[in-house]
Order: structure tokens, then sequence, then C-alpha cells
């Protein structure tokens, strides 16, 4: 196994498209060349991280708006259609963090984003037909969770391209605008489905969508349809721009990651941040709807669903500088101190006897949501401090994988909890003491004085 600082005439022989020596601690280095490349990389590589947010969220834009257009769809089904997209996120992000090493960043980058065509085509001729049977749906929403998977290579990749004292920074640049995919394809899907996107009925006719006694026309293929033309570009463009460091490892070598405590610490705060955040950004439109859709001017959940992952993901791209100040570990303590109070907020406001009540529902989701997006960045800081770069590279994408399962977890206990309870409290409640746990576990491991490994 190489690494990054060896030259690659010491490892196999490398084709073009690997570097032969990386060396982002070399100050020399780092400013004659590795720097520039280094932003460059990010950038292409952000980019296609923000479509494939927009393709794994794109489910959670659509299911809304499924029964309106003639869908013959229950509470649940909806449900797990917007859960489908994280099941599967979360189970190809076990795939992903394995690829960066073996494959390199170019064709992991560069086909990865152009896998995304199949979901995005499949949804634009899905969603013109009513009588599409449920199964064609979930598979469809199941390939939607490609956008999910690549995270968990795109940012080991990332992670290897800069030194660690601008780690914290690099990751929360490209996992806070990559984050900005969700709020893009849930803000955009409302204007985008109200007008023919190429004029007349090239691709496709309009739907007749029915609120309440209301019908108006709708082209649903659009929310699916605008960004096919990105996914193919940006994909092609990772192909032929983008380079591979020189760390190599193959499959076995990387399962060294799961011996260390510090695999599952982090695991655990990652899931509470970005579990949270997935979550809550892939069920909010929903409950917005069950807990408001009955009342008298009750509000569009697409108006609003957007705002919980643009907060979130605002947030990670400033606590990204922070906490390469103060301290990754310091910074994930308040961020979990202020996602504990926030949940424990939100259940006061999901049995609203008026519309009085939606602006504090709003504000605790969204004050949720910004300290999640804190503890996103904070804990994406941690880990290159705790680990060597090939292992950080690979506990950030496991992390990251296992995490990835919030939308369908949330989707599914939401769904069940409304069933059984007739209200979504009880995940709130117990978010409530998953969030405690891992306070105590992150002060004790990590930012209290005299903790074995600071960070």
């Amino acid at each position: 196994m190489s690494v990054a600082t060896l030259p690659a005439a010491s490892a196999r022989p490398l084709s073009a498209e690997w570097l032969k020596s990386w060396e982002p601690e070399n100050a020399t280095f780092w400013t004659q060349s590795g720097s520039r490349l280094a932003w460059r990389t990010l950038a292409i590589t952000t980019a296609n991280l923000t479509l494939a947010f927009a393709v794994w969220f794109l489910v959670s834009a659509l299911v809304v708006r499924l029964p309106a257009i003639g869908f013959q769809l229950t509470t649940s089904q909806l449900f797990w259609l917007a859960a489908m997209p994280g099941l599967a996120g979360g189970t190809l992000r076990l795939v992903h963090m394995f690829l960066t090493p073996v494959y390199g960043t170019r064709k992991v980058v560069g086909y990865s984003t152009l896998s995304l065509l199949v979901p995005a085509v499949g949804w634009f001729y899905a969603v013109q037909n009513p009588a599409t049977p449920y199964w064609i749906l979930m598979a469809l929403a199941f390939l939607a969770g490609l956008g999910g998977g690549n995270f968990s290579s795109f940012m080991p990749s990332t992670s290897l391209f800069f030194p660690k004292r601008m780690q914290g920074t690099a990751l929360a640049i490209q996992a806070g605008v990559g984050n900005f995919g969700v709020s893009v394809v849930q803000f955009l899907t409302p204007w985008l489905i109200g007008f023919a996107l190429v004029g007349g009925t090239m691709l496709g006719g309009p739907q007749e969508l029915t609120r309440g006694d209301a019908t108006s026309s709708v082209w649903l293929q659009n929310a699916a349809g605008i960004y096919i033309p990105f996914i193919a570009v940006l994909g092609l463009a990772a192909l032929f721009l983008l380079k591979s460091v020189p760390v190599k490892a193959n499959f076995r070598e990387q399962m060294d990651i799961f011996r260390s405590r510090h695999t599952w610490a982090m695991t655990s705060l990652y899931i509470m941040t970005f579990g949270a955040f997935s979550g809550l950004a892939g069920t909010f439109p929903l409950l917005i709807k069950q807990c408001y859709g009955d009342l008298p001017g009750a509000p569009d959940p697409l108006a609003y669903a957007f705002l919980c992952p643009l907060v979130g993901s605002l947030m990670r791209v400033v606590a990204g500088p922070v906490s390469d100040r103060l301290g990754g570990a310091k910074v994930t303590h308040v961020a979990a101190i202020g996602m504990l109070a926030c949940v424990l907020l939100v259940p006061f406001y999901t049995q609203p006897a008026s519309m009085a009540d939606f602006p504090y529902f709003v504000g605790a989701m969204l004050g949720l949501s910004a300290f999640a997006g804190i503890g996103n960045a904070s804990t994406f800081k941690q880990m290159p401090m705790i680990f060597p770069p090939r292992q950080a590279g690979g506990v950030i994408g496991f992390t990251a994988a296992v995490a990835a399962y919030g939308p369908f977890l949330f989707g599914i206990m939401f769904g069940a909890a409304v069933g059984l309870f007739g209200s979504p409290n009880a995940v709130f409640y117990a978010l409530a003491v998953f969030f405690a746990f891992n306070i105590a576990l992150n002060w004790w491991m990590y930012a209290r004085r005299g903790a074995a490994t600071p960070c």
C-alpha cells in the first residue's frame, strides 16, 4: 500500500490519471502546485456532489404532489417512497467508502455522477403516468439513492487533497455546498413544474393538479428533467479534468478502521448530526402536511421544504473554519446541546389547534437543522485529527454511510409514530435521548479537559 508522500514508482505503475506524488503537508509543495490543484479538484467534485444531493432528495420534493395529480397512494406508501432513497443512499455509501483508494478520484467521481442519469430519466417519465405501478416508483426511489452514495467516496477524496490544518474548511465547503442540492431541488421544484420547460409538449404534456376545489396544470417531469444535462456535463468534466492522489489500498487493507473505538464513537456522533439533518430534510414536507395540512389556510409544504436543508447547509459551511480554529470536539459539543434543546421544543407544535403555531414549529425545526449543520462540519474536523490520512478517508466514508440511512429511518419512524399515536412526537423524544447520549460521549472522549484524544 502506497501513501501520498511516496512517489508512484514505489508502487505498481500508475496511469497518467494518477499523480506521481502528493505532499499536502509540505509547505513548499503546497504553495507551488498543491494548493491550486486541490482547490480545482474541490470545485469540480463539489459541483458534482451538489447534483448528487439534488437527485437523492428529488423524491422528497415529488411525493407530496403525486396524490394531487392522480396517483392512488396511501400515507404509508408516501412515507415509504420518501424513505427509500435514504435506505439506498446508506447502503451504497458502504460500497463507496472503499472506492477512492482502489479506483481513484477521477473514475469514481465521473462515473458515479453519470449514473445519476438513470433515476433522473426514470422519474422524468414515471410522473407523467398516474398508472405507473407502485413497485416501479419504489425502484426509482431506491435508484435516487445513487446520489446519496456518492458522498462516501467524494469526501474521502477531498480529505486526501488538503493538509490537516485546512481539512475542516475544505470538507465543510464541499459537504455544505453539496448539501445545498437538497435546498435546490426543494426550492426549484414548485417553480419548475409551473410551466413547459422547453415549450409545447416536446418534453411531455401537463398533468392536472387538484388542491381542494381548485385545479391547475403542472409539468411534474420538469423536476427531474432539469438535472439531466447538468449530470451529463459535470460527469464528463470529472472524467477529463480530475486527477487521483496516489494513496492505494485494497478492500482488505481498508478494514483496519473497524478495530478502532474512535470509528464507532465518530459514527454515533455523525448519525446524530447528519442523520438528523438528512432525515429531517427528507421528511419535513410530509411533516408539514401531516401536522398542518388539515387546518384552514394550510401551508404548501414545498414552499417551506427547502428551508431546513438551506439553513443546515449554510451553517455547515460557516462552521468549518470555526472548527479549524477552535477544535472540532468543542464545536460538536455546542452543536449537540443546541440540537437537544430544539428537539425537545418541536413536540409542543406538532398537534396544533390553528396556524398560529406554525411559525414556532418551523422555527424549532430550523434551529434543529442549524445546529445539525454545525455538527456536520465539526465532526468532519475531528476525524482527520484522530486518524492518519487513508484511515481518516475510510472513517469519513463509513460514518457518512451509516448516517445516510437518516432519510430512510426517519421516514419509517415518523410513519410508524403517526400510525400508532397520531403524531410524530415519539420520534422527537427518542431523538432527545440519543442526543443526550452523544453529548456525554463526545465530552468524555474528545471535549473534556484531560481527554485522551482531544480533537
